[in-house]
């Protein structure tokens, strides 16, 4: 095989070990009390484990071994206190290659690690599971060893240092599990505390090397996981993953090599993560025929096996399509061929049986191939699936001979499924509710009312990856960590807490949020929702170092938002506009500071390190860098050859180069460490033309060319403005037939800083050209340049006010920008007259009491959600602990708030807090739409109660309005999801398409001060923006910039250009940046990440002490 270990970094690092969020054990400097495990007198030190124990328990000894040997350039050894002992075995007995009889072909072996002669003095690790292992229960009945703390429980461990444990051994430290799993963690912390970062193989992270470890005297005790059932589901996976397996291992007799060499990297990587469930993958496999030793090495090394939604009773999709169907036994259709399906259940049950410690089992019964049950009603629908289940149940516990309740057993309630839940399935009490998000991380559902006491719990089924409507995303990472923990946090805060498991495409590209993910399974109090930056940090330093953890951290959160705006399999051309409010601008601005503060940790990094930096954070920049490149480009292609700019050419011919750099991205990645990678990012990611699915290669979007050698007939020279398509002069589409003025948007001492028009040509002669506007004290960027061949160049010029010498009066005027070329008619035609540009200006200003509160500028106030001014509460308020809670760093472009506790129950604007913010309102309008941006949550309390939320909008000073109560969210039937949910996800807010539901209308009598409250009904309706349109709002996707703020923002001072060009914005441009680092202390959304690395890692080290 190609691919190998990267090579150990040589540099060593002292001080404490960085185990993401662990209690510390390990320390590479001598502290008082501490135990030396290496570096020491011993020169091959000893791991001691019991020949009785668990074989999974035994090959993770055999890790830390060699984990050991990676650190320090030593492997420990490793010892069963037997002189001459034969390797570790496990054995069984694969099944025979008869796929509708169950019978066994023999015996299976699985060997090692190898042990050596015991050595008493040189033993310094024992590591063993209570009651299972002769060496740890000899300790605990000696009361050496205290396991009071971890008997009984699910996955605990205790590590601890022992004296004179048995004869010859002065000391050692001992690590003993409840279980296997839990003596496996206990191996594995160490592992990752001596520098083995669980990435090592599926990202290369160099493992730091150190020659001095020692464990320090206080050992730990570690408790049961958050959640019981901790996992990944492997789909999707083709073309990357499966291209990949298909170079480096052998093919199975079904497909690609999903084999006995393959998955023991997956379950590496689980057990190093602390998780303990896998559905294997499912589109061109089936796991446990693909390799009959696959399902007994998931077994041996103590992995709970499990299978998807649609693939109930261990066994794979594919099975009875390959196996039945193909044979002639009849369809996958329960009401037709019970009686088979009974029996192909009945084998699944057989296949299992010797391995039903590690297995949980899925029921139920969908259609062929993951879509729903065709031609019955939802009704003998529901009467079908609980005699099924019966069946199953019946199957189980009379294959297993155990009591049905003993056996862990989930229902998956995937799309059509939970309406059939809400229909009146009947869902026997010891199986395990599998909610689901609805594949865009969005939690369809909670356990609401008695659901919580069930015996079997519930869970959720999450994505980072998804095939399907709207459209696929499986090309790299896209999540935000920040919308994951609200969602997962909210599932747990609700009773969600017995199986977290998320679809991980791939695998690779998604180490971060599956990291996050299973580490928040893991320890779901200490990785809440406002700990999103203390776990980034924490997983920084201990994958780059604490050196570069800041800079990193400070990456991947605006990485996050980014990328989350839009899927990059959704963006088009159309997304961001190229016109209004500066937003496509802003939006590049943003990727490419991004990827050069990626390009210069990459360049800073120790040449060790580049790879995985590569893989994990500077390749999805640059990826997502140039997707948004080539869309944006071709948008404006499109507008400059609708105002037939030579330009729009070049242009076009950017595209081709961007599209040119994204494949030679994926080159990169195929050539990266000799190849070790190659095929892995083969998925395509360009072309979609309405249809979901993955397109079969990347294409580019539509491009125009205007005829170079000819000039426009409206002359050689043209301008646009900021806001409009249309181009003067001449006729086009966008403005009235032979006009020849066009209008800028208004400036006033509350908006934007500047606005800008364009200069370009349209023809094949230089042109010189002038602009003069008709008053002094409105400015001009320049006032000449030239445009055409040899010059290439389009001028944009900036138009602003200066305000101190503008009339001290209160008034709407205008102000006429002049041109002249020195081209006579070959400049501007001479059939359409002179072009002019019409500057509209509001000489205006604020009363001195208004001193808090957001101005209305442009026919628009539009404010970031967590910039309110004061929270609320009525009179009559029912609970005094629900409140609002802003969540920083979190959404598509400053953060939201909603309302808090997670647990909260749903309230009334009689009865609930609002969101309060304050205006000051210029226009008088009888029909002003307040819009809000929410995130694009789910009826998680089911349809019967859905989510809601309130606004009044009223003049400050007088009686609150009569709140106006929406309900925005639809109803789910079937596989449907509610209406206009498409939008939403894609979108990642309900509110900015038309379909949505999210604005209500108010009557604004007289220009003055003005009080606006939000509701939000119930927890997880989030406010990221609210936009009160008096009719001057324009298309853009963001929505408007922040409007000024009056005690935040100085007149003068104030940009509001663009969404980025706001000082509390995450990714801040230009003069914004700065300001934004100045102001970052008193904001209530930190910009970045201001804490230093230290104290970030102290909290995340010793959060558990």
């Amino acid at each position: 095989m190609r691919f190998a270990v990267k090579s150990l970094l040589p540099l060593a690092i002292a001080g404490l070990a960085e185990g993401l969020g662990q209690q510390p054990v390990i320390s590479f400097t001598s502290v008082h009390g501490a135990f030396q495990l290496a570096g020491g007198s011993i020169a091959r030190p000893q791991i001691l484990v019991s020949s009785n124990d668990y074989w999974g328990v035994i090959r993770a000894a055999g890790d830390l071994a060699t984990d050991f040997g990676r650190v320090t350039g030593t492997n420990l050894t490793l010892s069963n206190g037997e002189a001459g002992a034969a390797s570790a075995v496990y054995q069984y007995q694969p099944a025979a290659a008869n796929y509708t009889v169950y019978s066994t072909n023999g015996t299976g072996f699985f060997h090692g690690p190898n042990y050596t002669n015991p050595s008493a003095g040189d033993t310094v690790i024992i590591a063993g599971t209570v009651g299972q292992s002769k060496v740890i229960d000899e300790l605990v009945s000696n009361n050496k060893l205290d396991v009071s703390g971890i008997q009984d429980g699910w996955e605990s461990f205790v590590l601890k240092v022992v004296d004179n444990p048995f004869s010859g051994c002065p000391k050692a430290v001992v690590i003993a599990g409840s279980d296997p799993r839990g003596t496996i963690f206990g191996l594995y912390d160490i592992s990752e505390q001596i520098g083995v970062s669980p990435w090592y193989f599926w990202a290369d992270v160099p493992v730091r090397q150190n020659k001095n470890i020692w464990f320090l005297p206080d050992g730990k005790v570690q408790g049961p996981p958050s959640v019981k059932y901790r996992g990944l589901f492997l789909n999707d996976e083709q073309p990357g993953l499966s291209g990949w397996v298909s170079w480096n291992f052998k093919d199975t007799p079904y497909g690609d090599g999903y084999n006995r060499d393959f998955y023991p990297h997956v379950f590496e990587l689980l057990l190093r993560l602390r998780a303990n469930y896998l559905w294997p993958t499912l589109w061109g496999s089936m796991f446990e025929v693909d390799d009959p030793a696959n399902q007994p090495l998931a077994d041996a090394w103590e992995i709970v096996l499990g299978s998807s939604h649609t693939e109930p009773m261990m066994r794979a999709q594919n099975e009875f399509g390959t196996f039945y169907i193909n044979k002639g036994l009849g369809p996958w259709a329960y009401n037709l061929n019970n009686k088979t399906i009974d029996t192909y259940f009945e084998y699944g049950a057989q296949r299992a049986k010797p391995y039903a410690r590690n297995s949980l089992w899925t029921m139920g019964m969908r259609g062929t191939g993951d879509t729903a049950i065709e031609g019955l009603g939802s009704q003998a629908i529901v009467n079908m699936l609980q005699v099924l289940v019966e069946h199953q149940r019946n199957i189980i516990e009379d294959v297993l001979d155990t009591n049905i309740t003993d056996v862990p057993q989930m229902w998956c309630l995937y799309k059509e499924v939970a309406s059939y839940f809400l229909d009146g399935l009947q869902v026997p009490d010891d199986i395990t509710l599998l909610w689901a998000d609805d594949n865009w991380g969005n939690v369809r559902r909670v356990p609401i009312q008695n659901e919580t006491a069930r015996a079997g719990g519930a869970g959720v089924y999450y994505h980072f990856d998804y095939v399907g409507d709207p459209r696929n995303y499986k090309w790299i990472n896209t999540i935000q960590l920040e919308k994951t923990a609200e969602q997962m946090q909210l599932a747990y805060t609700h009773g969600a807490d017995r199986i977290w498991i998320v679809n991980v495409g791939d695998l690779k590209s998604l180490e971060l949020p599956i990291s996050h993910f299973l580490d928040m399974a893991y320890d779901a109090e200490q990785w809440g929702v406002d700990k999103v930056d203390v776990w980034l940090s924490a997983w920084a330093a201990r994958e780059f170092g604490s050196d570069f953890a800041a800079e990193t951290v400070d990456i991947l959160t605006r990485y996050g938002m980014y990328a989350g705006r839009r899927k990059f399999e959704l963006l088009e051309p159309q997304v961001y506009s190229v016109i209004n409010y500066n937003e496509a601008d802003a939006i590049l601005e943003q990727w490419a500071d991004l990827a050069a503060d990626a390009q210069a940790v990459y360049d800073k990094l120790d040449p060790s390190y580049q790879a995985a930096f590569f893989e994990m954070v500077l390749h999805p920049v640059l990826g997502g860098k140039i997707v948004h490149q080539i869309q944006i480009s071709a948008a404006r292609n499109i507008v400059y050859a609708n105002q037939h700019r030579s330009s729009a050419n070049a242009v076009a011919n950017d595209v081709l180069s961007y599209m040119n750099d994204d494949g030679n991205l994926t080159a990169r990645w195929d050539d990266l460490l000799d190849g070790k990678w190659e095929n892995i990012m083969d998925q395509t990611h360009f072309g979609y033309d309405g249809y979901w699915q993955q397109p079969m290669r990347n294409v580019g979007p539509a491009l125009a060319f205007v005829q170079p050698g000819v000039t426009a007939t409206a002359g050689a020279v043209g301008i646009a403005v900021e806001g409009l398509n249309a181009s003067i002069p001449g006729d086009d589409k966008y403005h009235a037939n032979s006009g020849n003025s066009l209008t800028l948007p208004s400036l006033d001492p509350y908006g934007p800083a500047t606005r800008w028009f364009d200069v370009f040509s349209r023809g094949t002669v230089a042109c010189d050209w002038t602009a003069q506007a008709d008053k002094s004290w409105v400015k001009l960027s320049k006032h000449n340049g030239t445009v055409g061949p040899g010059n290439g160049t389009d001028s944009r010029v900036y138009v602003s006010i200066d305000w101190e010498s503008a009339p001290q009066i209160t008034n709407n005027t205008a102000s006429t920008i002049k041109f002249t070329t020195n081209c006579g008619r070959r400049g501007f035609g001479a059939w359409y007259g002179a072009p002019t540009v019409q500057l509209p200006i509001n000489l205006r200003t604020i009363p001195s009491n208004f001193s808090t509160g957001f101005v209305e500028s442009d026919k628009y106030v539009s404010i970031e959600g967590p910039n309110y001014q004061r929270i609320y509460t009525p009179s009559n308020s029912t609970s005094s602990n629900i409140t609002y809670h802003t969540l920083k760093n979190y959404g598509r472009t400053y953060g939201g708030v909603s309302l808090w506790p997670q647990n909260a129950q749903p309230v009334t604007p009689d009865s609930g807090p609002a969101l309060e913010y304050d205006l000051y309102l210029f226009t008088n309008a009888s029909n002003v739409n307040v819009t809000l941006y929410l995130s694009p949550t789910q009826n998680y309390l089911s349809d019967r109660n859905p989510l809601q939320f309130a606004v009044s909008m009223f003049p400050a000073g007088s009686s609150q309005a009569t709140p106006k109560t929406v309900r925005f969210i639809g109803d789910s039937i079937g596989l449907d999801m509610p209406p206009s949910w498409g939008y939403a996800v894609g979108d990642s807010v309900w509110g900015h398409h038309p379909s949505h539901n999210t604005t209500t209308r108010w009557n604004v009598t007289q220009e003055g001060a003005y009080k606006l409250r939000v509701w939000g009904l119930a927890p997880s309706v989030i406010v990221q923006k609210v936009i009160v349109d008096l009719g001057g709002v324009r298309s853009s996707y963001l929505g408007p910039p922040e409007s000024f703020l009056v005690g935040r923002d100085q007149e003068g001072a104030f940009n509001g250009t663009s969404f980025a060009n706001q000082v509390t914005v995450l990714g801040a441009i230009g003069g914004s940046k700065e300001r934004a680092d100045d102001a970052n202390g008193g904001d209530k959304i930190m910009v970045g990440t201001k804490m230093t690395i230290l104290l970030t890692l102290a909290v995340a080290l010793f959060a558990s002490l």
